[in-house]
């Protein structure tokens, strides 16, 4: 037994965060599984393939932990270690997004909505059917689809300068964004205007679109009963994050990431994916965590300190603390 808790307080922070959310998203899953297994007429394929999204988590869990106990020397597993968080970020959110309803089912979208009318006068996503055109939807489709690809741009630029503690800084923050966003799902879980406001769009902004925003359209295609996922924006706030830490750290990629952002906010809008005030939610999420994320390391570095534990993991940097001295 020592052992084992010997092991789990040589973890870091963000693999103990992962374990943290993992036992519950898979009851959660084995739950919305077991309703549509027994609850004749009912069928969602999306969630019911959550088994196998749980099954293949595991396995590359025991793989990642055997490596992290017995074979930590590896050169492979040393990068690996680092983007593991994220991919398992990852695997939580393809469970939670789907099942988010059979935790909480007290819905939030038109009170949402009616923040954003508040707020406008008009209803946002509806307001923007103004503006329709096949060439600007592509687009904004595109850039919808290519936030991902702005963050591993920056991180995996930092890891090739070895600039560790600016690649953990950003890492380490980008995964308690995710795991806040999360939360907030369960907490405030909403259905996007594209599902809770269809009766009142008159325009399908997909005629006449190119390849590029079909494909966006069916990444993103759930069903309305099992779709909550809109408060707050991750893609909002994993965009804020990255243009905020290329400024911080590499200037000449935030300008060069700016356009693929800018766009990328005004399509969450555009594309009836958020409400308004679900990218207000994205800012207040990342300057919350950006705050917090440096306290949280330290934090853990202190306890690991006061028990004898030694860990190899750059610290991450505060507010306003740069350097370009790879390992602290």
């Amino acid at each position: 037994m020592k052992v084992w808790l010997r092991r789990f307080q040589s973890l870091r922070i963000e693999e103990i965060i992962f374990l943290v959310f993992l036992i519950p998203s898979i009851a959660i899953t084995i739950h919305a599984n077991w309703y549509f297994y027994t609850t004749m007429g009912e069928d969602s394929r999306k969630i019911e393939g959550g088994i196998w999204r749980i099954i293949v988590t595991l396995v590359l869990i025991g793989i990642f932990y055997w490596f992290l106990w017995f074979r930590p020397e590896k050169r492979i597993f040393k990068f690996l270690r680092e983007v593991a968080p994220f991919i398992f970020a990852i695997a939580i959110y393809t469970n939670l997004h789907d099942t988010i309803h059979f935790v909480n089912p007290h819905d939030v979208h038109f009170q949402l909505n009616a923040i954003d009318e508040w707020m406008f006068g008009v209803s946002p996503t509806v307001w923007a059917e103004k503006f329709y055109q096949p060439w600007l939807t592509d687009w904004l489709s595109f850039a919808y689809m290519n936030y991902f690809w702005i963050t591993v741009i920056l991180v995996l630029y930092m890891h090739y300068k070895k600039e560790y503690r600016e690649f953990r800084t950003v890492m380490l923050t980008m995964m308690l964004c995710y795991y806040g966003g999360y939360l907030l799902y369960i907490i405030f879980p909403a259905a996007p205007p594209r599902l809770a406001l269809a009766d009142l769009y008159s325009i399908n902004i997909f005629k006449g679109t190119s390849l590029i925003s079909e494909s966006a359209r069916a990444v993103v295609n759930i069903s309305a009963a099992s779709a909550r996922g809109a408060f707050p924006s991750l893609h909002c706030t994993i965009t804020f994050l990255t243009l905020g830490m290329a400024w911080r750290f590499h200037k000449g990629l935030f300008w060069i990431f700016l356009p693929i952002g800018i766009s990328l906010i005004v399509a969450t809008v555009y594309l009836r994916h958020h409400y308004v005030i679900d990218i207000f939610a994205g800012i207040f999420l990342v300057s919350v965590v950006w705050y917090l994320t440096p306290k949280i390391d330290t934090w853990w570095r202190q306890y690991q300190s006061k028990r004898g534990i030694v860990t190899q993991s750059p610290a991450v940097l505060a507010p306003g603390e740069e350097t370009k001295n790879p390992i602290r």
